[in-house]
């Protein structure tokens, strides 16, 4: 599956030191494994030639031209993790019938408090700027 930079899902920030603070949002959103308290994180911020994207991590498989099976579902969960995003004042979305377009019910999405971070194990299954050493 090949990804078009064109076909992320665009937003701007509401003040530039907001990155962080969405980035860190992140990931604390996700998919939830209960049993062993771990939250897998669905979605990144990416910044690309001076624009940001909240993108789940297969569409950043499929843009390191690595096999994925990025489907509507997911789209719905990161399209409802963008809007969560706004509705918080995180994030402005630049095409908002594109994140209204599919969506995913929140029962679908687990988010955990800042305060209660440390009780679980936030995982990424992508990883930003890090290159793995084999």
């Amino acid at each position: 599956m090949a990804v078009n930079i064109d076909d992320l899902l665009e937003v701007r920030l509401k003040q530039e030191d907001d990155f962080l603070k969405v980035r860190e949002t992140l990931t604390r959103i996700g998919v939830a494994s209960r049993k062993d308290r771990t939250l897998y994180q669905s979605c990144h911020i990416l910044h690309k030639k001076g624009k940001y994207y909240v993108v789940h991590f297969k569409e950043l498989f499929a843009l390191d031209g690595k096999p994925t099976d990025f489907t509507d579902n997911d789209m719905g969960r990161r399209n409802t993790i963008a809007n969560l995003l706004e509705e918080w004042g995180l994030i402005e979305i630049v095409k908002h019938e594109q994140a209204k377009e599919i969506t995913a019910p929140l029962s679908q999405i687990k988010i955990i408090a800042y305060k209660e971070r440390d009780e679980w194990q936030l995982t990424t299954k992508y990883n930003i700027g890090k290159k793995k050493i084999s």
